[in-house]
């Protein structure tokens, strides 16, 4: 009985002590894959990128007192309203049109452009107050389709949105190769749209605003990039479907908030498409 006791407990011990090695054994092995498998840079070293509060350059001054001329006293006044930008991709369209008159819609992208101007009637919680558009044919049959759902104050077409290279991507691909003159002048005129379009509200303005841009997929993603002041390379890394919903809030403070991004929730599957 003690004989067999001793034998049990025995193997008791060696089976603890045989698990144990094993984990040990485990715990060092797994210990030399992650550290072959980590960065060279380690995340919990990582120094965060600061929030430029002034980044459109309309940051209220902190104060101001009676000797400030009045324009340091405009400056000092602070907004209280937010803007609401929704930017939309133009429908689907005919990608072997050689010139800009040839790449109208397609049927499918009249289909889009329809669900689109339906959705947008269905979420909007007030009267829009711009809706802008570009010039190119594809976003201007879009915004012909779309804006009789809406109730607007102006619309205005915009060259400054058309399709264009925003900036060179990082990484590259292969198959996107303009070249640097292209870059140079497209990313001249889409900087100047993002600034023009792109800030907070005036001290004067009162209620929430909505504009709408009706445009294109390079230049969304370029915009949400800089928005969120992300790296504007990244922009190639975003994909968004034709008729897609993106949209922007800048808040008083100056803070933005990417409230929704490529939504194609309106429109059936097979109806949605990217290229």
């Amino acid at each position: 009985m003690h004989r067999t006791r001793f034998i049990i407990s025995r193997f008791h011990v060696l089976g603890v002590s045989a698990a144990v090695g094993i984990g040990l054994t485990y715990t060092v092995h797994r210990s030399k894959v992650n550290a072959a498998k980590a960065p060279s840079h380690s995340l919990l070293n990582h120094i965060p990128i600061q929030w430029d509060s002034n980044w459109d350059n309309r940051q209220p001054l902190c104060d101001h007192d009676s000797n400030d001329s009045i324009d340091q006293i405009k400056r000092s006044a602070k907004p209280t309203a937010s803007r609401i930008i929704i930017m939309i991709r133009h429908g689907n369209y005919n990608t072997s049109g050689c010139n800009d008159s040839e790449r109208k819609l397609t049927f499918l992208g009249r289909q889009q452009a329809h669900l689109t101007g339906k959705r947008l009637d269905a979420i909007m919680p007030a009267i829009i107050d711009n809706v802008y558009y570009s010039t190119m044919t594809r976003a201007t049959e879009t915004a012909n389709i779309i804006n009789p759902y809406l109730q607007f104050k102006q619309k205005q077409s915009c060259s400054l949105i058309e399709e264009g290279a925003p900036i060179r991507p990082e990484p590259p691909l292969s198959s996107y190769r303009p070249d640097d003159y292209q870059y140079k002048v497209d990313h001249a005129r889409i900087e100047t749209a993002f600034r023009k379009y792109f800030h907070r509200a005036d001290p004067d303005q009162k209620a929430n605003s909505i504009d709408v841009l009706i445009c294109h997929a390079n230049v969304i993603r370029y915009f949400v990039c800089r928005a969120l002041q992300l790296p504007p390379e990244a922009w190639l890394r975003i994909s968004i479907g034709h008729c897609s919903i993106t949209t922007v809030v800048i808040r008083p403070s100056g803070r933005v908030t990417l409230r929704g991004l490529g939504d194609i929730g309106h429109i059936p599957p097979d109806l949605i498409s990217f290229s």
